[in-house]
């Protein structure tokens, strides 16, 4: 007996020191190995990051601004800033040394807040004395060009991994993108011959000259410009047959794409309809997307008050405004945007059968119907269409983001007359999938809708009111990128709530509410009473309570006294819900869930010890 014992110690110790022997050896074998058991792989990488990242020519310098010790007193932002510390070093590590990753946390007056300012990252306020909160990144590259995020907003944690490469990619881009451009509305300035005078660009223009190198798109343009990243294409009707086809090549070519369409509805009542043609409506269904020029979007819930025939206020279920709720938070374009105003807007699908994905972005709410434009452009006053609104039930896009490999819209090659350069080389089919943003609006585009002009001491001062201008800006940064940036989507919420204690917080607190209410309302009553016992009062008893006086008083105490009783039992109920809630949990994860492993293992030996008792095979004895 003493010798089977020592066996079975001897054996337990060999098997200790084997174990510890695997992990040391696995802690070197297995470095930089993980497994990701999130629901959303929020913390595995996309495809688009370690492209991006093997791009990187020459090593460039991340400098990670973020206030540790401040954030102890914050445990939502510490835990935010833990995430994308590890997401940083996990970059850093992939990067093959091309990434050298600074984590600064900088002291109040220190050379390293100097320094994040001098980077252009940003402090928010922590309290009276001047001391701040840095939560933000730095990059620069060899040639002393820098990016920043100045503050990692934490609405906006979806979209960390697009921001950080977005960083990174400027960082090895440092040159403005092109931007070519093609509008046929006066948005580009000019000459105006009505007035004889200069035309200022629309400002959206104007913005978009900050931020990239802006070529314009002759309507007789047989090729688009070389290194074009984006080619914008606003209100593109009369477009001949040649400027199509090399629109088309671009396309096939995996082309980033951002157009602006128009129904054919009149400016001013009198004038002609102005929309885009059919011509290239048929351009947009070999992409895939349908669009019917001959129909406008109206809106009876989001209509905007506008200045009707005789200047009275009048609602316009066609100068529509797109709240929150109308747009994607899903995707970087319109996340996190406030309100954008539209136009006579028409309405967006995808063909089936095109082989393209299509994403809406913008969209209308369910009491909205598709009106001809015929019918629009004889009416002078647009909120005639209330009188005989017939809502459809359904949502229209009015804006989307389509991808993948489009057809051929020339199958037959160039068309007649069209002649190309030498060397030219005609694709029949795509060679890299179309990245396209289609909106079904260009007015959208025209300051009235989104732009107060000011006068400040005689200078123009523009003044914005809604987020036209955002939307394009986003539009156009994320097209510019590579194909990999744009392919980079945004993930889950790094912070997961607990769903069941949220239902139960607003459960009780409806409940603690309508006590509330019950109290102040209570409260009124009493004080009206009271008002009009003291109005009966006379002069010699201005300061004696009259016994009437003083039940009520008496009442009002005694009802209040209950009342906040029965506010602490609905706020004590809370707590033991969710305590009970936190226990059951424990019991699950420490009591249950290990007891059925263990019974789960225990009738595995009893099964084993049955199979040998039948193979007629003595059972290992235990030590």
């Amino acid at each position: 007996m003493t010798k089977r014992s020592t066996l079975g110690w001897g054996t337990v110790g060999a098997l200790g020191l084997l174990v510890i022997g695997l992990i040391v050896i696995s802690n070197y074998a297995l470095a930089g190995w993980q497994l990701d058991l999130t629901e959303n792989h929020l913390y595995t990488l996309a495809s688009g990051t370690d492209r991006i990242l093997k791009s990187i020519p020459e090593p460039i310098d991340l400098y990670f601004f973020y206030s540790r010790r401040a954030a102890e007193n914050i445990p939502q932002l510490r835990a935010y800033g833990d995430h994308v510390e590890n997401f940083l070093r996990e970059l850093a590590a992939r990067a093959d040394g091309k990434i050298h990753l600074h984590i600064i946390d900088p002291r109040p007056y220190s050379v390293e807040e100097d320094r994040a300012a001098e980077l252009g990252v940003t402090g928010a306020p922590l309290n009276a004395a001047g001391s701040k909160f840095y939560f933000g990144l730095a990059g620069t590259n060899s040639t002393n060009g820098h990016q920043a995020i100045p503050f990692f907003d934490p609405s906006k944690q979806r979209f960390l991994e697009y921001d950080v490469d977005k960083l990174i990619y400027r960082l090895v881009h440092p040159h403005k993108p092109v931007v070519t451009w093609y509008a046929s509305l006066p948005m580009t300035g000019g000459f105006n011959t009505q007035t004889e005078q200069m035309r200022q660009p629309w400002l959206i223009y104007r913005q978009a000259g900050q931020f990239y190198h802006l070529r314009t798109l002759a309507p007789g343009a047989t090729r688009i410009p070389a290194k074009t990243r984006v080619l914008v294409l606003v209100d593109p009707r009369g477009l001949p047959a040649a400027t199509r086809f090399a629109i088309d090549q671009y396309a096939l070519a995996g082309g980033h794409i951002v157009t602006f369409l128009a129904p054919n509805v009149a400016a001013d009542p009198g004038s002609p309809p102005q929309g885009t043609g059919a011509k290239f409506v048929r351009l947009l269904a070999s992409w895939g997307v349908h669009f019917n020029p001959n129909e406008v979007v109206a809106d009876r819930s989001l209509a905007l008050t506008v200045s009707g025939p005789n200047g009275a206020p009048s609602l316009d279920p066609l100068v529509i405004a797109l709240g929150r709720k109308q747009m994607s938070q899903h995707n970087v374009i319109t996340a996190g945007l406030s309100n954008i105003n539209l136009d006579a807007a028409g309405a967006l699908r995808p063909i089936k059968g095109a082989g393209t994905s299509f994403t809406p972005l913008l969209w209308s709410t369910k009491d909205a119907e598709a009106v001809s434009a015929d019918a629009v452009n004889g009416m002078f006053d647009p909120s005639g269409l209330l009188s005989h609104f017939k809502p459809t039930g359904r949502r229209y896009v009015l804006a989307a983001s389509v991808t993948g490999k489009v057809k051929n819209a020339f199958p037959a090659g160039p068309p007649t007359g069209v002649k190309l350069a030498a060397g030219t080389t005609v694709l029949k089919t795509a060679t890299k999938p179309l990245h396209l943003i289609v909106f079904g609006d260009a007015q959208m585009l025209a300051d009235f809708l989104w732009v107060h002009n000011l006068d400040l001491f005689g200078q123009p001062l523009a003044e914005a009111w809604a987020s036209n201008g955002d939307v394009v800006l986003n539009a156009l940064n994320n097209m510019s990128g590579s194909n990999d940036l744009i392919s980079v989507r945004a993930k889950a919420g790094f912070v997961r709530p607990f769903t069941r204690v949220q239902a139960l917080r607003r459960v009780a607190e409806a409940r603690y509410r309508a006590e509330q209410v019950k109290l102040q309302r209570e409260l009124k009553q009493t004080e009206r009473q009271l008002t009009l016992l003291q109005s009966r009062r006379t002069h010699k008893t201005t300061l004696i309570l009259t016994p009437a006086q003083q039940a009520q008083i008496q009442h009002f105490e005694r009802e209040r006294l209950s009342i906040r009783k029965r506010l602490r039992a609905v706020q004590a109920g809370l707590v033991r819900s969710i305590d009970r809630l936190g226990t059951e949990l424990k019991v699950i994860n420490i009591i249950v869930m290990p007891g059925l492993f263990a019974l789960l293992a225990l009738l595995g030996a009893a099964w084993r010890r049955r199979q040998q008792r039948r193979t007629g095979q003595p059972a290992r004895e235990q030590p």
